[in-house]
């Protein structure tokens, strides 16, 4: 894949509708296969991700097709009816994907081992395998906990009780996914919530699934294992992490008005929408409305100041995957921004803390960074640019330093767009109709 590079434009504009939700596309299909009957789902992110995951599903069994109208329709197998693969199964860079199958399979009888690209097989995978080990389930991993993974799912798994050590909706969710083909009642504490479409999807499908508070702002979790799912139709929103892009460019690009059209609105992942209001952006919410059991509306977002604020830890969980683009955002606001409890970027498809330090230093910004936090210094005035940045196979650092460059004071670039399909096939484009100024370059 060629290297891009963004060039400083005038202002974006226009109305565009970005991919559908990552999070909530694994998981539509992964229960849909686990359903009776026939689900049809509209709006599915079709990046390398989320059809990793449909790959997977048709190799335990499932009936996972793209109509010609760009509707899928699975025919699921039943809770318990998972095949057991011929072959190893490639999850290519999808670590969500990857984490919530190793669930799904945990509690059937079958093996699968699981493999990935270079960056995936760096990711720890241990802090799945913990808690599924607690169903009977085995594991033989690389040392670490790494990827090849094979899976030795549970013949006779019991319900366990797991209280999350760290915020990660990954996590939570391998367990109840686990917990669906165990008798009994499956329960998980977090003392700090995390997003929450894994417990909506199974309600949508029919399952039994109970939220109730724990003390200082957590929940507790329960589900009824060994349920019917029943086939239920779903309207994917527009992935608000991917929306950040546009959202963010559009505040930083002087003269822009761009509205995005669609967007998931859950409230525990859309940490990033209350972030940007604080830093005073113009930003609104049109048309808001429920789509599928999720909260959905249209962004509008207009260029203008902004000021540096403090983002407190306890948001973190809601907008992990938008802090890479916030610090993009934080470099054009006046005032220092920082950021805490970041230690999870740490860990994602690249070290992407490190990787947002390099890349602002590299564009004259002045950043500081510790183990979990970064503070980003903004003048007020447009960050000078003008450097090429290694991505490292990262899809959200390539679209972020994209985004910088439409409106920093000279072109930047970065050196492998490769992984931007991953979550975002088309972003270049769609940013190119906004009026974005995107474009191959050697790298």
């Amino acid at each position: 894949m060629p290297a891009l590079r963004a060039n400083p434009v005038s202002g974006l504009k226009g109305h565009v509708r970005v991919p559908g939700d990552k999070s909530v596309s694994h998981r539509s299909l992964m229960l849909s296969a686990l359903a009776i009957g026939e689900t049809r789902i509209t709006g599915l992110l079709e990046g390398e991700d989320v059809l990793a995951t449909a790959a997977a599903m048709r190799a335990m069994g499932a009936d996972v097709v793209k109509g010609e109208d760009g509707i899928w329709t699975v025919a699921g197998v039943g809770v318990g009816g998972l095949a057991e693969p011929t072959s190893a199964i490639d999850m290519g860079n999808a670590g969500t994907g990857v984490r919530l199958l190793m669930g799904l399979v945990a509690t059937h009888p079958i093996t699968c081992t699981f493999t990935g690209d270079a960056s995936l097989s760096r990711r720890p995978m241990e802090r799945v395998m913990g808690p599924l080990r607690r169903f009977g389930t085995a594991f033989t991993s690389r040392e670490g906990g790494l990827l090849p993974i094979t899976v030795n799912g549970a013949a006779d798994p019991v319900p366990v009780r797991a209280e999350m050590s760290v915020p990660s909706a990954q996590v939570k969710s391998a367990v109840l996914l686990a917990g669906l083909n165990t008798p009994g009642q499956t329960v998980v504490i977090e003392k700090e919530a995390t997003r929450d479409h894994t417990e909506n999807m199974l309600r949508h499908f029919g399952a039994d699934v109970v939220t109730a508070p724990w003390p200082a702002g957590g929940v507790e979790i329960t589900l009824t294992g060994q349920p019917v799912l029943t086939a239920n139709d779903i309207q994917v929103p527009a992935d608000i992490s991917s929306a950040a892009f546009p959202i963010v460019a559009a505040l930083i690009t002087p003269g822009s008005d761009v509205t995005i059209e669609a967007v998931g609105l859950n409230p525990l992942r859309a940490g990033l929408i209350e972030t940007l209001k604080e830093m005073g952006a113009d930003l609104t919410i049109e048309n808001a409305r429920i789509e599928g059991g999720e909260p959905v509306g249209d962004i509008r977002v207009k260029a203008g100041p902004l000021k540096g604020i403090d983002v407190p830890p306890e948001r973190a969980p809601s907008m992990i995957d938008e802090y890479p683009v916030l610090s993009v955002c934080a470099s054009f606001a006046e005032g220092t921004t920082r950021m805490t409890g970041l230690a999870e970027l740490r860990v994602k498809e690249s070290d992407r803390l490190a990787a947002m330090v390099d890349g602002l230093t590299a564009c004259g910004v002045t950043v500081r960074a510790g183990e979990d936090w970064m503070e980003v210094d903004g003048t007020g005035q447009k960050p000078k640019g003008g450097a090429m940045i290694e991505v490292d196979l990262d899809h959200r650092i390539a679209m972020s330093f994209l985004v910088m460059g439409c409106a920093t004071q000279n072109a930047v670039a970065i050196d492998d767009a490769q992984a931007i399909a991953t979550s975002f096939p088309g972003f270049a484009g769609l940013m190119n109709g906004l009026g974005a100024g995107i474009e191959e370059v050697d790298a």
